[in-house]
């Protein structure tokens, strides 16, 4: 360990040197109060998740029908309690490896349940498989990413994807998670003779939709003011408005116990009531993964390659944002190194890796790195202290997991549309007047959504990327590990008729 250099701003007296000299406090130019301020700020910033991956995780059913907790949505009171024990696990996940990032790590940044890698496991591959089975995913791509930390073999990865379709995939995330935003919302739903319409007969009725938009314009006016937690905060102002509204008008819900639409202008998925009294937080979600479920029940070669290549989309999504997210955080508080990269990049990486495993276990899906943690650092945090800080909060949140269930979708959902407004800022990265890069990560971007499906958007602009490369007789300018995975895609997107070939 280097001695710390000289700066300006001294630790505390009665800091601990062994503290001191562990996260660099002195060296960093910190003191024990900025990181304190630092960590909070970051915790409220993200907080948010608390809500959100119950909303997505939470929700949604499996190939069998049954929410993540094992029972079908029509039971009475499944939704609440399926959110309230999302909500416990993600606090308890995201608090405990962020304490590990700041320990091991030393890097002032939090880790949680990723907005995008919740959307792909939710709104795709437990369409295909059961929520055990989907977790067990998570598992083995945590293990994946892991391995190739460990081996070096990460940087081979980030240059065989050019930078342009790294770009594409963020902004078809972020797309795609605006979209979940205002189909949940119920701002956008099934139209009659129309696929999607707005509202509801094309109109912006009810309650339940105003909630959504009152929770939009505070958080783009919280946001325009630069005003730390604006998410969070507009989920909760808009939360205490729907139980007002609640407690006066006593709405129903939108569809009733068989899943029919009976009052269209009613909630889209939980009052904004307590159903129940309050209750300690329900940690049952833990260790329900199926690792070779998914594999077995397959069936046929073809199915396997499926599994395989969406293990590869979670892997993506998780890689590149994690890549970008320390860079950025880094740089927001001066602390990379001359490679242009943090300090501890590696401890930083290997923990973020094991987070998205320790995800798949809790059954909350792969946490990963927040940008949300250059609000931290914007506060003051320098290093892994404001971590800890960050993770103790998030600890301490698990009691407050139960009463996620009277946050109403149309409260929380304003914050994933957005999200996708962050998430687009990427689209500046793409050359859209070079065809070989617009066009394929056009088709990235909008068959994403379109498709209801990141693995689609992947694969079809890799296809086209590659495609369009030797089309233009530049076919040894695509990396030998981009036409593995093209190959792969295209076994993928061709398993119906290889199935229908071989009987």
């Amino acid at each position: 360990m280097a001695n710390p250099g000289t700066t300006s701003a001294a630790p505390a007296p009665q800091t601990n040197k062994t503290i001191d000299n562990w996260f660099e406090l002195t060296k960093r130019g910190s003191t024990m109060g900025r990181e304190v301020r630092g960590g909070l700020v970051t915790f409220f910033t993200m907080a948010y998740i608390i809500i959100l991956n119950p909303i997505i995780i939470g929700t949604q059913v499996d190939v069998n029908g049954n929410l993540i907790t094992g029972v079908a949505p029509s039971v009475d009171g499944a939704v609440a309690t399926s959110m309230a024990m999302v909500a416990a696990a993600t606090a308890l996940i995201a608090g405990i490896m962020t304490i590990i990032m700041g320990v091991y790590g030393r890097f002032p940044i939090a880790l949680a349940t990723g907005l995008g890698l919740n959307a792909l496991v939710a709104y795709t591959i437990v369409k295909q498989m059961t929520w055990p089975q989907a977790m067990g995913l998570i598992v083995w791509e945590g293990v994946l990413i892991t391995i190739l930390v460990l081996t070096g073999f990460r940087k081979a990865i980030f240059d065989a994807v050019p930078r342009s379709m790294r770009s594409a995939i963020s902004v078809g995330i972020g797309l795609f998670i605006a979209f979940i935003g205002l189909v949940d919302g119920g701002v956008v739903r099934a139209g009659s003779g129309t696929p999607v319409q707005l509202g509801v007969y094309g109109s912006l009725l009810g309650w339940p939709i105003a909630i959504f938009l009152i929770g939009l314009a505070l958080i783009v006016a919280l946001y325009i003011r630069r005003v730390k937690g604006a998410l969070l905060i507009a989920i909760l102002a808009a939360t205490v408005i729907a139980v007002i509204v609640q407690a006066v008008l006593n709405l129903p819900l939108m569809k009733d116990a068989t899943g029919a639409t009976v009052n269209p202008t009613g909630w889209i998925q939980n009052l904004p009531a307590l159903t129940s009294g309050f209750s300690l937080p329900n940690l049952g979600l833990l260790g329900r993964v199926d690792l070779f479920g998914a594999f077995t029940s397959a069936g046929s070669a073809g199915a396997i390659i499926g599994i395989l290549l969406l293990i590869f989309s979670l892997l993506l999504s998780d890689f590149f944002d994690t890549m970008g997210t320390i860079v950025a955080v880094g740089a927001e508080g001066d602390l990379l190194q001359e490679d242009g990269n943090p300090p501890y990049t590696q401890e930083i990486l290997l923990v973020d890796s094991v987070a998205a495993i320790a995800g798949g276990v809790g059954s909350v899906s792969s946490a990963t790195s927040y940008i949300e943690s250059a609000s931290g650092v914007g506060e003051g945090a320098r290093t892994g202290i404001a971590s800890v800080v960050t993770g103790l909060a998030f600890l301490l949140s698990l009691f407050l997991a139960p009463l996620v269930e009277i946050v109403p979708a149309e409260a929380a959902t304003p914050a994933l549309f957005f999200v996708g407004f962050l998430m687009m800022s990427q689209v500046v990265h793409v050359n859209w007047e070079d065809p070989e890069e617009g066009i394929p990560a056009f088709l990235t971007i909008v068959l994403m959504p379109f498709t209801y499906s990141i693995t689609t958007g992947i694969g079809a602009g890799f296809i086209a990327f590659a495609l369009i490369k030797a089309l233009k007789g530049k076919a040894k300018d695509v990396h030998p590990l981009m036409w593995v995975v093209v190959a792969a895609f295209v076994l993928y997107f061709g398993q119906g008729i290889i199935t229908g070939l071989i009987g």
